[in-house]
């Protein structure tokens, strides 16, 4: 049996994609993720910080203090290693692309409207094969209401959706006061695709220093749970694809992914910690584990546990909360 997959309109051999990550920074590690399977990468965020800051307040900002980068900036040694401006993530698109045949996947973080649709056109232009809009912002202002953060997240979704013809998909927080509503919304402006979740680096206290501080963290297979429950609340109920992240560690992982209606499951800090080989032992072991338990596709395993096709839907709200609780089974 094949994994072949479809994702943002592209044809994937397997339904393992890279999630962002300092790994795709290297070429070779690009090309190693393609010879292990991978069935698509998604390059290491630019950072709407860095279309309109200078290096200087760059790297101020990259200090290891900043808490509102979705994609952790302490996962680098150092911040000039980090570093990558605009120009060289635009070389770097185009390199990727030459090197690898699996679709490219470019990644722009940030909060504000700012340049981002020209620099979308820019990554379009470098030959990306899709965008993927990593959309977070730390609501610090106690007078901004939730409503008015939602129009400003879907301002800037539909404003880079209609500058481009490339697929775009955005990543989603799980902080909205009703995520499957925006989820509905974001899928409404004409997106292929929703990312669920962002994992953010939490500030931390240094008692010895007495300082406020950043720690990177690799996801715990239990943090797939969360994407679990709202991408089986989805399936079926937005017209775009969905991708599962956070807690993807195992073939184990991808298989209740698939059955809960993701398109695709992405691996980063599986990989950071087990190395790129990761990806062609997890591919091994969910064609293994469909072979033995009689599916004949992805097609066939895809939501079949979706919140609309299991025989107890109420399984993904609270009357699940309260069961765990009786049986003394929450975690």
């Amino acid at each position: 049996m094949d994994l072949k997959t479809k994702y943002l309109g592209k044809n994937l051999r397997s339904p393992v994609v890279v999630a962002a990550s300092p790994l795709a920074r290297d070429i070779d590690n690009i090309k190693k993720m393609e010879d292990n399977g991978a069935g698509a990468v998604v390059l290491h965020s630019v950072f709407e910080e860095q279309l309109r800051a200078e290096a200087e307040e760059l790297e101020e900002r990259l200090d290891g203090t900043n808490p509102n980068f979705a994609e952790a900036a302490s996962f680098f040694p150092q911040v000039h290693e980090y570093r990558l401006g605009p120009d060289e993530y635009l070389q770097h698109i185009k390199k990727a692309k030459q090197a690898v045949d699996m679709p490219v996947i470019a990644s722009l973080n940030g909060s504000t409207l700012g340049g981002w649709t020209d620099f979308a056109k820019q990554i379009e232009a470098a030959g990306a094969d899709a965008l993927e809009l990593n959309v977070y912002s730390v609501p610090a202002d106690l007078e901004l209401a939730g409503a008015e953060i939602e129009q400003q997240h879907l301002g800037i979704v539909e404003s880079v959706r209609g500058a481009v013809e490339i697929p775009v998909a955005v990543k989603l927080s799980p902080y909205y006061s009703n995520v499957g509503n925006f989820a509905k919304r974001v899928a409404e402006t004409g997106v292929d695709g929703l990312v669920l979740f962002n994992r953010f680096m939490q500030p931390d206290v240094n008692l010895d220093s007495r300082s406020v501080e950043a720690k990177s963290y690799w996801s715990q297979p239990q943090d797939q749970r969360l994407p679990l429950r709202w991408i089986a609340i989805l399936s079926g109920r937005v017209q775009t694809n969905l991708a599962a992240t956070g807690g993807i560690h195992e073939a184990e992982d991808v298989i209740k992914g698939l059955m809960v209606g993701a398109d695709v499951t992405m691996l980063c800090s599986s990989l950071l910690k087990n190395g790129i080989e990761q990806i062609r032992k997890v591919n091994v072991r969910v064609t293994k584990w469909l072979d033995e338990n009689g599916f004949a596709s992805l097609d066939e395993l895809r939501g079949s546990l979706s919140q609309q096709k299991v025989s107890n839907p109420t399984a993904f709200e609270r009357a699940q909360f309260i069961k765990a609780i009786g049986t003394k089974q929450a975690a």
